[in-house]
């Protein structure tokens, strides 16, 4: 789930026009630093965007297609405003620079940083 957790918080780095702003949602815990179009977590994951598709470091990846987000895994996301819906129940909203998941965990970005607690 942790994998699929920041996949789907990746679908925010799609707020606004095209890849203007990266706004992201992962692991309590847990920083993440963008570096182009490649993102590295301080737990060791790292994840590269390629056009529409995010490929993961453990083989995964998610295409976003439209408003939708499809994910190896067989879930998927929608986008609705600055809140996505994820299709396993959870969601993310994003209000400024901080993302809020409804399990509880915030997320801010500070430069090319994200800062997860």
């Amino acid at each position: 789930m942790k994998i699929a957790t920041f996949i789907i918080a990746l679908i925010l780095s799609f707020i606004g026009a095209a890849y203007a702003e990266d706004y992201l949602h992962g692991q309590s815990g847990t920083t993440y630093n963008n570096i182009g179009d490649t993102t590295f977590g301080s737990d060791g994951t790292s994840y590269n965007r390629i056009g529409d598709t995010t490929f993961g470091s453990d083989g995964s990846n998610s295409t976003r297609i439209g408003d939708f987000t499809f994910h190896s895994d067989g879930t998927s996301s929608i986008q609705i405003g600055e809140t996505l819906f994820n299709s396993d129940g959870t969601s993310v909203n994003r209000i400024g620079n901080t993302t809020f998941g409804s399990d509880g965990t915030t997320c801010t970005k500070i430069g090319e940083s994200t800062f997860c607690n």
